[in-house]
């Protein structure tokens, strides 16, 4: 009897914690919130360095019980959403949201105490409400010059730099994903052609603060002038007055994020090289196996204005040696319209692709 070992109770089993936002990061909650014995009614974020500046306080904590240290704690914002999953809604909102949790016939929700309105439903993540503004803001038929060299121009948000140079043997202007459609039938020729010639390619570095780095437009500089007016890149064989006829429309598409200005010879060589490359390589994808390592080794060359895949690559071809410069398009995927730059005496200064406008982001 006395040897033998009293039975353990077995431990209780703790419940899963659902992860409802992938890497949500800390927020300060109250324990009275943990451990049940109040139920969540205010929440509002601050400015934080450590975690994502969300604060949580339950129904029954006063001023007395908050401001003691040891009645807060930092768990992530999920276990928070797991005790009241309308707390998600939320979570995108800005710095210095102050919100009351309600509870009543008509639902779950938050009110926004500065303005009395009623949260219902998810709010949107700031970029992708910036994506939206920026899918209708793309592809109209022209734009202020304003705009165009206000995307060149040094200020806190973008930054000028030259990528590298793009050579053009016949004049025949293609815009493409380089990846993707550039020497097949997805490409696009523009009608316009521009004199024989190697020229700069000049990007718009964007560096947001929802989104990170990002190109913000891409521009091949074809003469010194300055253009007072932009006129859409159409289509060979189409001219403006054919914008809006069935069947016409005068943007690229990128399926892999990338995009380039190149030559109609160039896009021929391009198509053959890699159509010979493919036949030597069978099951190897273009992309990773051949470019990611240069985007790579251009990241390393110029990292101040790239993200470490690479946005940016001048590369020769390896028959012909003619230059072709490769660059990420904006927010990646999507169809987007050349603008040729025009000045006063008529010139074509520049052909411009606008991917973002930096004002949303």
């Amino acid at each position: 009897m006395f040897g033998r070992r009293k039975e353990e109770k077995p431990a209780e089993k703790q419940p899963e914690i659902k992860e409802y936002i992938r890497g949500a990061g800390g927020s300060i909650v109250s324990k009275s919130i943990l451990n049940g014995t109040s139920r969540l009614k205010w929440l509002f974020r601050q400015e934080s360095e450590h975690g994502n500046g969300w604060v949580a306080f339950g129904d029954t904590d006063t001023q007395e019980y908050v401001d003691d240290a040891k009645n807060m704690t930092i768990v992530d914002f999920n276990t928070l959403a797991n005790i009241e999953p309308t707390v998600l809604n939320v979570f995108y909102m800005p710095i210095g949201s102050d919100l009351e949790f309600r509870c009543d016939k008509t639902g779950k929700y938050f009110v926004d105490t500065r303005t009395g309105k009623e949260i219902r439903e998810p709010v949107k993540h700031p970029a992708q409400i910036a994506f939206e503004k920026n899918l209708k803001f793309l592809n109209q038929e022209t734009y202020p010059a304003e705009f165009f060299e206000m995307l060149f121009i040094k200020n806190r948000k973008t930054q000028a730099i030259q990528a590298g140079e793009a050579d053009f043997p016949t004049g025949e202007v293609v815009l493409a994903d380089p990846i993707a459609y550039l020497g097949g039938r997805y490409e696009t020729i523009l009608d316009r052609k521009i004199p024989v010639g190697r020229y700069p390619v000049e990007l718009s570095v964007c560096r947001s603060r929802i989104v990170g780095l990002r190109i913000a437009a891409a521009r091949l500089l074809l003469g010194s002038g300055t253009a007072i007016r932009y006129e859409i890149a159409m289509p060979k064989g189409k001219k403006r007055e054919d914008l809006g006829k069935p069947g016409v429309w005068t943007f690229f598409g990128v399926d892999t994020g990338l995009a380039c200005f190149t030559d109609m010879q160039i896009s021929e060589e391009y198509r053959r090289y890699f159509e010979s490359w493919e036949e030597q390589n069978p099951g190897k994808n273009k992309y990773i196996d051949y470019f990611a390592a240069l985007f790579q080794k251009s990241y390393e060359a110029d990292p101040e204005f790239q993200n470490q895949a690479g946005n940016f690559l001048e590369w020769r071809l390896p028959e012909s040696g003619k230059k072709l410069v490769l660059f990420s398009s904006g927010m990646g995927d999507g169809v987007y319209s050349g603008y040729w730059g025009i000045d006063a005496e008529g010139e074509i200064t520049c052909l411009t692709v606008p991917f973002i406008n930096p004002k949303y982001f």
